[in-house]
């Protein structure tokens, strides 16, 4: 498939598709559309008050597309219960590509200057489509992942794609759908207008980061 170009999958993703590498070397891809479709709902979306104690003590910064290639190739590294990888180097190239157009980004999750989380993704319309998430410290894909939320909500997007659902992530508020009211969702989405922000910040998303859930039950 070495005829996939940008446009082609900016295509495919308003298409409800993706594409994943078999593995690390692979030069092939393959396009995914599952039967169940993973979203976290941005409106719905469940914060650990312990997590949330963390993020409102500023330990670590948070920032976007400062170094996208470097969160890309993160999130390829091996990781316990996660030896291999379907981030390629043609994944690579063409997410870059994307991120070069605009319509890729990152956020990055920061300890003294050091990268130590983040998660990468593309954005078309008002959906987001979250690709993978790396964290070298406890909790910081989750960090993360709530600046993400608050920043697509202070955004105007409205649909924010996992893939797949996970115990992680459904701890969070995700859920799993059929792919038929996934691509109700999705073909609403594409048609709005949004703003990606240009500061995840903390400071920034303050107040949206407030408005967010805390988990039921937990002091």
């Amino acid at each position: 498939m070495s005829d996939i170009t940008p446009e082609i999958l900016l295509d495919a993703y308003a298409s409800g598709i993706f594409p994943m590498a078999p593995d690390r070397d692979s030069d092939e891809l393959s396009w995914y559309f599952p039967e169940e479709r993973g979203v976290l709902p941005l409106d719905a979306m469940i914060v650990p008050r312990k997590l949330m104690r963390t993020i409102r003590s500023g330990k670590v910064q948070v920032t976007s597309d400062r170094a996208f290639g470097d969160v890309m190739l993160a999130c390829a590294d091996p990781a316990p219960g996660r030896e291999e990888t379907w981030i390629s180097p043609k994944i690579c190239d063409l997410y870059g590509a994307l991120h070069q157009r605009g319509f890729a980004h990152s956020i990055e999750v920061w300890d003294d200057g050091t990268l130590v989380g983040g998660l990468y993704g593309v954005a078309l319309g008002g959906a987001f489509f979250g690709e993978s998430m790396f964290s070298r410290q406890r909790d910081v894909s989750k960090i993360a992942l709530v600046h993400l939320v608050a920043g697509l909500r202070k955004g105007g997007y409205r649909l924010l794609d996992t893939q797949y659902t996970t115990p992680h992530l459904t701890t969070l508020g995700g859920i799993g759908i059929p792919a038929a009211d996934y691509l109700a969702l999705l073909n609403q989405a594409l048609t709005v207008r949004t703003i990606w922000p240009d500061d995840f910040s903390l400071h920034a998303l303050r107040d949206d980061i407030a408005s967010l859930r805390p988990h039921p039950g937990e002091s």
